[in-house]
């Protein structure tokens, strides 16, 4: 397949379209021709990790803004692990595109996960280094839209704060505040006990033996409070 398909797949036209060849150059072509000087994907894959952490992190602080810093860590971790990478090259057939040498090609190398997701990579290096940030992040969000939803719907039914904070929003941009306002034990074994409030009034009450899961206590009993005021 030529390489235009794939620029008119992911969103892309190359102004440098040698960056394109290199991202798809597999080294075992370079290996197999003993041509040392011929530019393969590998240098390019290092780029795109590094682009992708920083594409990932932006977007993901912004979509999840009440998730703390574990919690975003998980997700980010998650979008670039080399199965998600897998999943997103399959997705735009970049396996087709793969220049790869013989040997590696007739040993199954267009489907193998470790060519994809490194060829995954290097694309979104090259996209990088022709179209600079703008170009990269459109990359990222595009590929990644699905994704992207998907973590969200599970941490928001997974997480009580999300979903209370989802919630609270179709009414109004206020986040909801959690304020500590009892402290009691010794350290290895403290007691919290946790309010959240919003528009200024509390609107739940929560324990627990850490500030967090008193905080994951108070977001269920404003849902539920929130709750019973809808079915009243």
């Amino acid at each position: 397949m030529h390489a235009h398909e794939l620029e008119k797949i992911i969103g892309h036209k190359f102004k440098q379209p040698e960056l394109l060849q290199e991202a798809l150059t597999h080294p075992s072509l370079a290996h197999e021709q003993g041509n040392n000087t011929l530019a393969h994907n590998q240098r390019m894959e290092f780029l795109g990790d590094a682009v992708l952490q920083l594409m990932l992190t932006d977007r993901i602080y912004a979509l999840y803004p009440s998730f703390p810093e574990g919690e975003l860590t998980q997700v980010r971790a998650h979008l670039a692990n080399r199965h998600t990478l897998h999943r997103r090259a399959q997705e735009i057939n970049l396996g087709n595109f793969l220049l790869l040498g013989k040997g590696e090609e007739s040993s199954g190398g267009r489907e193998r996960l470790s060519n994809l997701a490194d060829a995954f990579e290097a694309l979104l290096g090259a996209v990088y280094l022709d179209g600079g940030v703008r170009a990269a992040r459109k990359f990222v969000h595009r590929q990644f839209v699905g994704e992207f939803r998907q973590v969200k719907e599970t941490a928001v039914r997974q997480n009580p704060k999300g979903r209370l904070q989802e919630r609270l929003q179709a009414d109004s941009i206020a986040n909801p505040q959690y304020r500590v306002i009892h402290e009691s034990g010794p350290d290895h074994n403290k007691h919290f006990e946790t309010v959240v409030e919003w528009d200024g009034q509390e609107i739940g009450r929560g324990t627990g033996s850490s500030k967090k899961l008193a905080e994951v206590a108070a977001a269920e009993a404003a849902l539920e409070h929130l709750g019973r005021l809808t079915s009243s």
